[in-house]
């Protein structure tokens, strides 16, 4: 029975982040771990609903209420039960997810704040580990089956656990040096670090998944191959193909990059920080793409650019400016553009922006500006609107609103096209539809005994979509090999976010 009372009785609070100055001189995560007694505050204000919609805010359905009462009655380990029941890696979506489901909690329907439901959930995420440093759950008996999964992001490795405990053989291959996918390198230590990886990676191996790393499939290892080797083969290779923009005058200059290029390069650094080995940032050419002392300009409003912006912090960045091409949203839920519970365009504040850089709304790029020796010096932007027409978008650049900012690194956080052409798409016999990603079957099929699931599916997304897809994609591998009963499936392959039709 919760707490009828709890949200009258407390508001919304999270943990202090650490101190701006502390914090940007390492590479720590922002958030320090939170007292129980203010997890429990926060956990009695859910009400349990009677219709509990944050369920459909989660794609993976968590029981959200069910745990926030555990934490509330100081029950944790039944909360660990509960959360592991639906999800693979708490640790991860409760650090890195940006909480639907607190979009969609009831609290917010009568003009309350939502529950910290994102918070509650490390916490008891944190708290396995701390209580039995997740302990691995085998398989009793092995099905003599065998499966590939192709990338080690969360999407291949919530489908590798799904599977290896279901008694099927995994082997996990990934082109990197390191297992994680772009949990690895793509998401700075500030939001996620790596001894979280770390530590789920022990509990898989325990279970028996095996992992090979520096595998490019379709090059060092051909599809046929693979097929020869496994019964079944999961494609979760993610959606990395970053947007462009290489009309714009001044794209081939110097200085001018993905976002994704900066991120990995920073995370690799720091990666080498931890092995005691000094690294420069670089790109794999050697091109230093190091933000110390630049003055660098942030193409693009999303969770990447917010990611750069707090890389190039800590890089010790002469100044930072982010530009958005949208008008600044608003601070509060539109309910007739965005009726809850559907996720709401508003002005997100990231950590990030609170320890430096400014930020510029409905803006455009015109020109990278050439220093005259091939490197950028500026970039010329302009005041625009954007309109949508018959679903096309327009964008005008205002007569005479026209400025340079000064730029010694561009850094284009603009969104993705979906997964890389790579040479296993052909061996395998798919092809990228038009937004990039890869079709499948009501079964998850791409082909006859490859499956694909995660962002290579439905295009750049949020981590919970990739786990659900992954542990989806598991549940559909282990009827095709015969395996005996069900494993969960939270959701099919044409499932969507909540959206006001």
């Amino acid at each position: 029975m919760p707490d009828p009372n709890g949200f009258l009785r407390y508001d919304r609070r999270l943990p202090a982040r650490r101190p701006v100055p502390v914090r940007i001189s390492d590479w720590r995560e922002v958030y320090p771990p939170a007292g129980e007694e203010l997890i429990r505050e926060q956990a009695t204000r859910c009400m349990d609903c009677g219709i509990p919609f944050c369920h459909d805010g989660c794609p993976l359905g968590n029981r959200i209420p069910d745990w926030n009462d555990l934490v509330r009655t100081a029950n944790w380990d039944a909360a660990v039960e509960s959360l592991h029941a639906t999800n693979n890696f708490p640790e991860f979506t409760g650090r890195l997810c940006p909480a639907p489901c607190e979009a969609a909690c009831v609290l917010g329907l009568g003009g309350q704040q939502p529950v910290t439901i994102k918070q509650v959930e490390v916490e008891i995420a944190d708290a396995a580990v701390a209580r039995d440093g997740l302990r691995p759950r085998p398989a009793s008996v092995s099905t003599g089956r065998s499966v590939a999964v192709v990338g080690s992001g969360p999407a291949g490795l919530a489908a590798a656990q799904q599977l290896a405990r279901a008694g099927h053989t995994v082997t996990v291959y990934e082109r990197d040096d390191a297992i994680g996918g772009l949990l690895r390198y793509g998401i700075p230590d500030f939001k996620l670090e790596k001894q979280h990886i770390d530590k789920r990676l022990a509990q898989l191996t325990a279970e028996g998944v095996r992992f090979r790393t520096g595998v490019e499939v379709g090059v060092d290892v051909t599809a046929e191959q693979l097929r020869a080797e496994h019964d079944a083969v999961l494609l979760a290779c993610g959606a990395l193909q970053g947007r462009d923009t290489p009309e714009t005058p001044g794209r081939p200059l110097r200085g001018v990059h993905q976002a994704m290029a900066h991120l990995v390069a920073a995370n690799r650094v720091v990666a080498a920080a931890g092995d005691g080995k000094p690294a420069l940032a670089t790109l794999p050419d050697g091109t230093p793409i190091d933000a110390a002392g630049k003055h660098v300009v942030i193409i693009g409003g999303g969770d990447t650019a917010a990611d750069c912006l707090g890389v190039a912090h800590r890089q010790g960045a002469a100044g930072v400016h982010q530009l958005d091409l949208y008008p600044q949203p608003p601070g509060e839920r539109d309910a007739e553009r965005d009726p809850w519970p559907t996720w709401p365009w508003v002005l997100r504040n990231y950590p990030a922006h609170e320890e430096g850089g400014e930020r510029v709304f409905a803006v455009a790029v015109q020109e990278f500006v050439d220093d005259g020796t091939g490197q950028v010096r500026a970039v010329r932007i302009a005041e625009v609107t954007v309109e949508k027409v018959d679903g096309r978008r327009i964008v005008t650049a205002l007569p005479g609103s026209e400025r340079e900012i000064p730029a010694d690194l561009v850094l284009l956080a603009i969104g993705f096209e979906g997964t890389e052409e790579q040479p296993l798409l052909a061996q395998f016999g798919v092809t990228r539809n038009r937004r990039g990603a890869i079709d499948s079957g009501p079964d998850w099929q791409a082909a006859d005994g490859v499956f694909v699931a995660g962002d290579m599916h439905r295009g750049a997304s949020l981590i919970v979509w990739a786990i659900a897809e992954g542990r989806a994609a598991a549940a559909a591998i282990h009827t095709y090999l015969g395996g005996v009963g069900d494993l969960p499936a939270p959701v099919d392959p044409a499932r969507q976010p909540l959206a006001a039709r």
